[in-house]
């Protein structure tokens, strides 16, 4: 993995973390407990902060960064960050799900509860209320977001991520 202080900001990590060993972490980074972050994500706090809560996957391949003094990175508890995802510039509350390959651009919200299928962008500013699904290109909603797809697809995910973190530790 690497790690790497830049501009006077070293990442920092809570308890139980994985970190795959080709993962990329840099600058401005504050990670909470059991996060994980997987093989080539890339996080890079270099132009902005990057606030990450606990219990965030960010998986294969997944880019988090942000805008030069304009737009940070937050993204709370209970998240995970699909394959291939961007996420940049934006907060994500807490119990989201993040498709793989989908794209969230500049200071968009996404409020919790709410899923973002794969594929989809979230163009610059949009809201996305909690309880949504969004998708397509652009993003629109589809539909609510039903309680099975709360316990399965979100949180079932986010808990599944510690485990798989662990047989890896």
């Amino acid at each position: 993995m690497i790690i790497k202080e830049l501009n006077g900001h070293t990442p920092k990590f809570g308890k139980d973390c994985f970190l795959a060993e080709n993962a990329v972490v840099i600058g401005d980074v504050v990670m909470g407990d059991q996060c994980s972050v997987w093989y080539n994500a890339v996080i890079r706090g270099d132009v902005h902060f990057i606030r990450i809560g606990d219990k965030v996957n960010i998986q294969d391949g997944a880019v988090v960064h942000c805008t030069y003094q304009t737009s940070p990175t937050t993204i709370g508890n209970n998240v995970s960050i699909g394959h291939n995802a961007i996420v940049h510039g934006c907060t994500i509350h807490d119990n989201v799900l993040v498709g793989m390959g989908a794209i969230v651009m500049d200071d968009c919200v996404i409020e919790s509860n709410s899923i973002i299928a794969a594929g989809a962008v979230v163009t610059h500013g949009t809201r996305v209320e909690a309880g949504s699904v969004f998708a397509g290109v652009p993003a629109k909603k589809i539909k609510n977001v039903s309680q099975e797809q709360i316990a399965n697809e979100i949180e079932g995910r986010a808990d599944n991520y510690v485990k798989y973190a662990a047989w890896y530790k």
